[in-house]
């Protein structure tokens, strides 16, 4: 895609992967180029956004006349708000094909998903065998419309498939790492993940570390800084080397450099909790039914998200040159500065 101005739209953009993405696209080195137009419900953040010469408008992803407005401007868009939201999608590609059928070029989309829809159900139980590749359409196509996330990337794989939208869908594992930066310095961008945050949080509040089931399942990770990375080849490969940058049906992108088995987690932030006085034995103790809603808000998020198997291979982001070097050693270095972070913050 030539053109003189890069019109770019982001959603999500005071989040923790948005925020590491408008990072990148700011210190970008043809930002100067960039015209990027960010939707952000609060004022004040709205306010220091601008500073830094992004254009804001005041509303959310459940605008949808908006988003569609601000999508039908641009040449790309980045989804980085609710991976769930199909209505918010829907009005970002309504946008698109406005945008298609008044310039005739074809938008970029990168839309951000989850490896949670690759999970079972096995509630922390069991591990499993089953391991997808991003660069297996087949595997891919195998998944539920019901799982996670799903029923958003068909209805992009759908519009991909219409023509009037180049996709590429970015497929995060558990993502680990404060963020860092001039938005979080600002104190715009939100710096925390959402498992291992949450599992740290939960204990806080329930006075004994939890875990679910046994904690045998496994999952993927991901550092903040190296899915950021990926966000970035994706874009500057769609910009310049499109031809060979696998879209639609095969622009499925998983984050994943390491995986690891839940237990891991769990147990290294019960270390962390006990060692700061906040509970009472080093050793997590499995969540009961009737505590699931009250630490983890749904069953789904507990059987699935939390206790559900998500294995996979990243073969398609390792082939257009994504090299992440930190796994599981580093992620679980990382729990105790962010219990700490997290202890401070809450005083």
């Amino acid at each position: 895609m030539t053109v003189q101005t890069l019109h770019i739209f982001i959603t999500g953009a005071t989040g923790y992967i948005g925020g590491t993405i408008l990072t990148r696209l700011l210190k970008h080195p043809k930002s100067d180029s960039f015209k990027i137009t960010a939707i952000v419900r609060n004022p004040e953040k709205a306010k220091q956004l601008k500073s830094l010469g992004v254009k804001v408008e005041i509303g959310s992803h459940s605008d949808p006349e908006k988003v569609e407005a601000l999508a039908a401007e641009a040449d790309v868009v980045f989804e980085a708000a609710d991976v769930d939201d199909l209505g918010g999608t829907q009005a970002v590609l309504r946008g698109l094909k406005k945008r298609h059928e008044k310039t005739g070029q074809v938008p970029i989309l990168i839309h951000t998903s989850g490896t949670a829809v690759l999970c079972d159900n096995a509630s922390g139980l069991h591990d499993s065998n089953t391991v997808y590749s991003d660069a297996s359409v087949e595997q891919i196509e195998s998944l539920a419309p019901s799982q996670p996330h799903r029923e958003v990337d068909l209805a992009v794989v759908g519009a991909d498939q219409q023509g009037y939208l180049r996709s590429y869908i970015v497929l995060p594992a558990l993502i680990w790492g404060l963020a860092t930066g001039p938005l979080v310095d600002i104190g715009v961008q939100n710096p925390h993940s959402q498992q291992i945050p949450l599992t740290i949080r939960s204990g806080l509040k329930r006075g004994k570390a939890v875990i679910v089931g046994e904690g045998k399942n496994f999952w993927p990770n991901v550092n903040i800084e190296e899915l950021g990375d990926l966000y970035m080849i994706i874009f500057n490969k769609a910009l310049n080397d499109a031809q060979r940058l696998p879209h639609g049906r095969e622009g499925f992108y998983f984050g994943a450099s390491d995986e690891h088995r839940f237990a891991d987690i769990y147990k290294t932030v019960a270390k962390a909790l006990y060692e700061a006085g906040k509970v009472s034995s080093p050793d997590p103790a499995p969540l009961e039914k009737d505590e699931v809603e009250k630490y983890f808000g749904t069953e789904l998020m507990a059987t699935t998200v939390m206790g559900g198997n998500s294995r996979c291979r990243a073969d398609r982001s390792l082939s257009i040159g994504w090299t992440p070097k930190k796994g599981t050693k580093e992620m679980l270095a990382s729990i105790k500065p962010e219990v700490e972070t997290i202890l401070k913050e809450s005083q």
